[in-house]
């Protein structure tokens, strides 16, 4: 499935979650890698733009943040994008979009 683009450049953006290991398999523990191999974790981000507030779930490579990235830090997303999903668990049909980005860096670094 195509995914998009975000323009993120005219929003605040503020870390609402702190990164935590994404997980592929919660019965076997199995993280989630990227396409290069690279472990992936997640991290909540409130986005205000234009008077409209979203809080997304990020999926971003283990390497593409720093240490300390805490709640309420402001901070700069590169490469935003938004990729829909769709599949089936347990007989059910469930969809979604599922945001991921390149880095994580504290607004001002």
């Amino acid at each position: 499935m195509p995914s998009f683009k975000i323009d993120v450049s005219t929003a605040v953006v503020f870390v609402a979650t702190a990164p935590e290991p994404k997980v592929k398999n919660f019965a076997t523990g199995e993280r989630a890698v990227n396409q290069e191999g690279k472990a992936m974790s997640t991290v909540g981000l409130l986005v205000s733009d234009e008077g409209e507030g979203n809080l997304l779930k990020v999926s971003i490579p283990e390497n593409g943040y720093p240490e300390g990235l805490a709640p309420g830090m402001p901070v700069q997303v590169i490469g935003l994008k938004a990729k829909d999903w769709e599949n089936v668990f347990k007989g059910e049909k469930r969809s979604g979009i599922a945001f991921s980005a390149i880095a994580i860096t504290p607004l001002g670094a």
